[in-house]
């Protein structure tokens, strides 16, 4: 598909279309189910809750296939509704009721901002995260369940999100880069007039979600944001941002960042983080990697400082934009904006 046609703004209805139509696919939903952290975490969350949510009503905010509610009723809840506005709403009927959980478990379908609740819910539930933890924007929806759902006092599952940043040195970006000085090698013909083209195209303004290993970690995460769900606003995610300082581990050469997320689930003994850094067990959501126009050299604990600025695109509220101010050692302070490819935007 192109990437050069130019991107229009999409009406609010076009863009939840587009975000809901993405989830009617098998294909994300084994993902998901596949994610062990992922699944494992919330499953292990809900249950260690068990006696705030015996005989409690629950409301699973972007309930797929049911796999949450369920865990809730094997918690003990009550009543679960289960709030979810694709097709696979239908799927979901269907592994209730062949899990025999149709009594405590309805399913209702549509966005939660539109559905009527026979009455109010103690406990909210979603896995509501997204590629740099606001990518799909899902959270407004959780905001919205909260304000108008949940019963003063309820709890929240997870209910806090840490944005965290870090120095990565990618040496696959370094080899792409350095192909193009082996062809005459290989072939007879200089071609490394390509290796500013190549530069620009691999190391462009795109966020790309890809795991990121430890090797390449440059020095220890660090946090620039915290979203404490219980009381974050609507307006506070039109920009969450925060500055950040590390140290770099040795020499090496810095080509980009990686940002990554942590989310709390508070438990009667100790809370249970739900991670996605690259120093833990890969889960689907990767690490969001931001390229560098051009590498940088460091050295042992060479200062690596910035500040970090996350907030929707202006074509489709639903698609997140990352703005980055950084300055690595002594160099002069550098910016570069990124966003995620936004497909919809061209096939309309």
């Amino acid at each position: 598909m192109s990437h050069v046609a130019k991107k229009r703004k999409l009406d609010k209805s076009r863009q939840d279309r587009l975000y809901f139509d993405s989830y009617t696919d098998v294909t994300i939903h084994e993902e998901m189910i596949a994610d062990h952290v992922r699944t494992n975490t919330y499953r292990m969350a809900i249950l260690r809750n068990s006696d705030l949510l015996r005989d409690k009503v629950v409301l699973d905010v972007g309930a797929g296939t049911g796999v949450l509610s369920m865990f809730c009723v094997q918690a003990g809840a009550r009543k679960v509704y289960a709030v979810e506005a694709c097709s696979i709403a239908e799927q979901a009927v269907n592994i209730i009721r062949q899990n025999s959980m149709e009594e405590r478990i309805e399913v209702i379908r549509g966005t939660v901002e539109t559905v009527d609740l026979p009455e109010q819910a103690d406990v909210i539930v979603s896995e509501w995260m997204g590629y740099a933890l606001l990518h799909e924007s899902m959270l407004n929806s959780v905001l919205y369940a909260r304000d108008k759902w949940l019963k003063p006092g309820g709890l929240i599952l997870p209910n806090k999100a840490e944005l965290y940043i870090s120095p990565i040195s990618d040496p696959v970006v370094e080899d792409r880069l350095h192909f193009w000085y082996t062809v005459k090698d290989q072939y007879g013909v200089d071609m490394s007039a390509m290796s500013g083209f190549a530069r620009k195209c691999i190391m462009n303004s795109d966020i790309t979600v890809n795991p990121v290993t430890v090797e390449d970690v440059l020095s220890h995460p660090a946090r620039f944001a915290e979203l404490d769900l219980n009381l974050v606003t609507v307006d506070d995610l039109k920009s969450v941002k925060g500055k950040f300082t590390c140290n770099s581990f040795g020499s090496a050469a810095v080509n980009a960042f990686c940002v990554h997320f942590t989310v709390t689930f508070p438990c009667p003994e100790k809370p249970l983080v739900l991670s996605t850094s690259p120093f833990k067990p890969e889960t689907h959501w990767k690490q969001a990697v931001l390229y560098l126009d051009a590498p940088v050299e460091v050295v042992q604990d060479t200062v690596v400082s910035g500040e970090v600025n996350m907030y929707p695109s202006e074509e489709s509220a639903r698609h997140i934009c990352i703005h980055l101010d950084y300055t690595i050692g002594e160099q002069k302070r550098q910016s570069k904006t990124f966003s995620i490819p936004d497909w919809s935007s061209e096939a309309q």
